[in-house]
């Protein structure tokens, strides 16, 4: 990754639910857990049991034609499929049959009809490799965000022309094997996502990459009070509700400065952006 500044994800051996909240929780910052036990599902979770088991429950999916999902541009289509169906195409790298190509790429949210809220999360990579790479919310200045998405699709040899500002962020780099833990702290905002496997994924601005067929399963659990949330949010992507407020706010404002001439607009619009970071919001994640 052509990136300047670049660190790994803290890793952290044989932790103990009170090593966690007493030494890594508090931190805010993601870290790799390892050596945890995770019962059976590390051997036992492999595509024939998982197409038996899971049944043939109607699930609903994203396909696309290439590896990187992109939500801005949408370049991919809904589709359902029976879950063993799905289990056994996610894990052939050609098709027999498909929707789009015979090399197209699936991507499954949740199994579940109660999706939890954006909150935080343990990223629990069951079965497989997966590559993950992850941005603070303090650098979203850099990310080149369309709404709650980053334009930047290939972070690995950005077009830094197009996007300069991108060299800037420091992004936090780490693989995950079977068995491995990945606690992500509460999002703001996702990147689109590499497809290649089943996977239930949200929070940290964050990029994957599986480096072979696999099962990563999250657990979420809430860190704001629950009114922070809106209740009306199947899949968590929506911002907490105060920051949606304050949004809709900034808009108006926007929107109000376009009856100014061009230098006035320009010159209270600076005076506003100096204002926000006069607050200094970003030290919690230094």
């Amino acid at each position: 990754m052509d990136l300047q500044r670049k660190s790994p994800v803290a890793v952290h051996g044989n932790v103990d639910k009170e090593t966690f909240l007493r030494e890594i929780y508090p931190l805010r910052k993601p870290a790799v857990l390892k050596g945890i036990h995770l019962g059976t599902c590390t051997s036992k979770w492999t595509v024939d049991y998982l197409s038996t088991t899971g049944g043939s429950q109607e699930v609903k999916i994203h396909v696309a034609s290439v590896p990187q999902m992109n939500f801005i541009n949408k370049n991919f289509i809904y589709r359902t499929l029976p879950f063993d169906v799905l289990v056994k195409r996610a894990a052939e790298e050609t098709h027999t049959e498909y929707f789009i190509s015979e090399d197209e790429k699936y991507y499954l949210r949740s199994l579940g009809v109660d999706q939890r809220k954006v909150m935080d999360n343990l990223l629990i990579q069951v079965t497989g490799r997966k590559r993950v790479v992850l941005f603070s919310p303090q650098d979203a200045p850099y990310l080149y965000l369309t709404g709650d998405k980053s334009e930047v699709l290939d972070i690995d040899t950005p077009d830094l022309g197009k996007y300069p500002q991108f060299a800037k962020a420091q992004c936090y780099e780490c693989q995950l094997d079977p068995g491995d833990v990945l606690y992500i702290p509460d999002p703001l905002w996702k990147i689109s996502e590499p497809l290649a496997t089943i996977l239930f994924l949200a929070l940290w601005f964050h990029n994957t990459v599986a480096k072979e067929f696999g099962v990563g399963v999250n657990v979420f659990w809430k860190h704001l009070p629950a009114d922070c949330y809106d209740k009306t949010d199947t899949y968590g992507n929506k911002d907490p509700l105060a920051a949606s407020r304050a949004m809709q706010i900034l808009d108006r404002a926007l929107k109000t400065l376009e009856e100014l001439p061009d230098e006035y607009r320009d010159f209270y619009a600076r005076r506003m952006v100096l204002r926000i970071q006069s607050k200094s919001y970003s030290n919690h994640y230094k």
